[in-house]
């Protein structure tokens, strides 16, 4: 059929005949069309699922939510930065060589929904996915024929417009500086040539598809929390402009099922709590009501938690400060109230609305080169010493090829403890990187060739002349130089995006930008102390012991920067955490990873959190980082194990 584009001002496109459950018979005997209405003017609450929140997430998660739990969508997210850059460059060089792209979406999807397909159709499910990276079409296909051969009635329909390269690389040659989000530089001062660019979208296109008789949404890249925007959208009947309150609730529920089960007990620093039940954690529920609240619960009979901590955990990851941007709306989370109504059951509620800004996120990629490491296992005494002289045998025997390398770092993993009682006990890891744009300097073929200058060979052949129990690691295959890509985040107009909604029968609806805006300060902000701070000697005795002893927190990454929260379980212990918390003390137990950079600071009384962003922490992201923690998933427990001075009577009630 001939493709018929309607444009729709902003609000959910309408089309007749719509059933919100248009496939078999729902498994919800309250549910046969996702408009009802009941209890007098009130729809029940959608029951949205969070069934992925990374490429390699358990398989078993979209059939075991179809087949045995009552949800009305199934969402997941198996995007990421690393494979927006991986996919988007992949897709622009075969452009450019004339090739077929093909195949630049997740195929892992794919494995996971087709054993649900015969549920999906059988209850009535309904999905909407983030994993059509750079081949959202070619993805739908694929969908496509997985429900073919089942031989059921599933209609498909994707969501594109989020690769904006072609409007970037316009811009950038007009001379747009794309200010750097993290680090506030210009593009033109970065050094290295855009190839690709894939903005975020929202959950408008997604609410359209649905409207229009889908049954499976894919999506390139929308973010993380839009898939469930998009779903409450579409069930409650909400549009952009006239739902503010109801769609910032959703964004931040959203924001908390989007990595499954990190709400449930996945990545939780009180994870001592769940004892041995951790081997099967159950994927999140969540019922988000007409107001926008919601209550989140998890998959029956599954291990996990679903508590005011295990949420708090959650809202605090990857956020940025107060306020979480999305193409639809902006939510203003230092009110949220987090309050358990039974046994894995919360309440989430207290979001405030307001339009969403005129832009959206960005990410520009181009190639930064090759990388490669090297490491060396030192043991016992003299450590320093010893990863002193590795560096400089190295680099005397790199000589003028030590130009060459754009990065070379030397860090030392580990610390040998006092009298250790084994050998692994008083073994640390020396990690050499390397980073260079010259392939041959970090190629397979120099590894062996004594002609030429090789990374590899740079380390093996100080061996026999190196520190006293000289050891390598076995496995020489890091040693070889791999593509690396650098990662860019900035600012678009959503103007600029053309997004569309495509539809299973053909039609293609254009989804415009945001017709009511807000513009926002380019920083949000700050409270680098709190207001009115506690006398501290209120509290008692103290004792110098480990924050993480009565704290709980997470941490993440957004590009190059990282956040972290903290919040305590108690509620007279507020008044001391935003006391003590302030900036100054969180550079003081940075230690020596303070760099001097710019941290905002902010406050969620409600519960009990303290929230920090760290501008420009990590290196330049996952992507390109020299660092360990390449998605500042560690920072958190880091300062949870540096030593403060807390209160006794806190401690007399038990560590975390």
């Amino acid at each position: 059929m001939e493709a018929i584009s309607n444009s729709v001002g902003g609000n959910v496109p309408k089309t007749n005949g719509v059933n919100g459950h248009s496939n078999g018979t729902s498994g919800h005997s309250a549910n046969t069309n996702g408009h009802s209405v009941q209890n007098g003017n009130s729809k029940r609450p959608i029951r949205i699922a969070g069934c992925s929140g990374g490429v390699y997430d358990r398989k078993r998660a979209i059939h075991d939510m179809a087949k045995n739990e009552d949800v009305d969508v199934i969402t997941g997210d198996w995007m990421s930065e690393a494979n927006m850059t991986l996919r988007g460059s992949d897709k622009r060089e075969k452009l450019g060589s004339g090739t077929l792209v093909g195949k630049a979406y997740e195929p892992y999807f794919l494995e996971e929904l087709d054993p649900a397909i015969p549920w999906l159709a059988k209850r009535g499910v309904k999905i909407a996915v983030n994993a059509g990276a750079s081949d959202v079409q070619g993805l739908a296909e694929a969908v496509r024929g997985l429900v073919e051969k089942h031989g059921v009635d599933l209609k498909v329909a994707y969501v594109d417009g989020d690769d904006v390269t072609d409007a970037v690389l316009k811009l950038y040659k007009q001379g747009e500086k794309f200010l750097n989000l993290p680090a506030n530089k210009n593009i033109q001062d970065w050094g290295y040539e855009p190839l690709c660019a894939q903005c975020y979208l929202g959950g408008t296109g997604i609410a359209a598809c649905f409207e229009g008789g889908a049954d499976i949404v894919v999506c390139g890249r929308v973010a993380d929390a839009s898939v469930t925007v998009g779903a409450a959208m579409w069930w409650h009947g909400w549009q952009r402009e006239a739902n503010v309150q109801e769609l910032a609730g959703a964004l931040m529920i959203g924001h908390i099922i989007e990595c499954s089960t990190y709400a449930t007990g996945g990545y939780y620093s009180g994870f001592k709590d769940l004892g041995d039940q951790d081997t099967d954690m159950g994927y999140p529920i969540a019922a988000i009501d007409e107001k926008g609240h919601a209550v989140i619960t998890m998959e029956k009979g599954k291990h996990g938690l679903v508590t005011p901590a295990t949420i708090a955990s959650q809202l605090l990851y990857e956020i940025q400060g107060d306020l979480y941007y999305n193409s639809d709306v902006t939510a203003s989370i230092s009110d949220i109230r987090l309050e358990s109504v039974g046994k894995n059951a919360v309440k989430v509620s207290g979001v405030k609305g307001s339009p969403p800004p005129p832009t959206t996120k960005v990410g520009i990629t181009a190639k930064g080169g090759w990388q490669a490491e090297f490491h060396f296992f030192l043991t016992g005494l003299d450590i320093e010493e010893k990863a002193k002289m590795i560096e400089r045998q190295t680099k005397e025997t790199m000589g003028e090829h030590l130009s060459k390398f754009s990065c070379l770092n030397f860090t030392i993993a580990g610390k040998v403890p006092e009298d250790p009682q084994s050998q692994d006990e008083a073994t640390v890891d020396l990690r050499i990187f390397a980073q260079s744009r010259d392939p041959d300097i970090l190629s397979a073929s120099s590894i062996i060739d004594s002609d030429r200058g090789s990374f590899a060979r740079f380390c093996i052949e100080n061996l026999l002349q190196g520190y006293p129990g000289s050891t390598m690691a076995p496995d020489m295959r890091q040693a070889i130089g791999r593509p690396f890509f650098e990662y860019w985040v900035s600012l678009l107009p959503q103007t600029f995006v053309k997004e569309t909604a495509h539809l299973h029968d053909g039609r293609v609806i254009d989804i415009p930008s945001p017709s009511v805006t807000q513009e926002y300060a380019r920083e949000q902000p700050d409270q680098p102390a709190t207001i009115n701070p506690a006398d501290l000697s209120r509290f008692g005795p103290t004792t110098r012991v480990p924050l993480g002893y009565i704290t709980l927190g997470r941490s993440g990454d957004k590009s190059s920067n990282a956040n972290l929260g903290l919040f305590v379980r108690h509620d007279d212990e507020w008044d001391w955490l935003r006391t003590v918390l302030s900036t100054d003390t969180l550079r003081k137990l940075l230690g020596k990873d303070d760099a001097g950079r710019q941290i905002d600071r902010c406050e969620m009384p409600n519960i009990k959190a303290v929230h920090f962003l760290l501008k420009d922490h990590l290196d330049r992201g996952f992507n390109a980082t020299s660092g360990y923690d390449s998605l500042g998933k560690n920072l958190c427990e880091y300062i949870r194990a540096k030593h403060v001075e807390i209160p006794n009577k806190f401690l007399e009630r038990g560590r975390v």
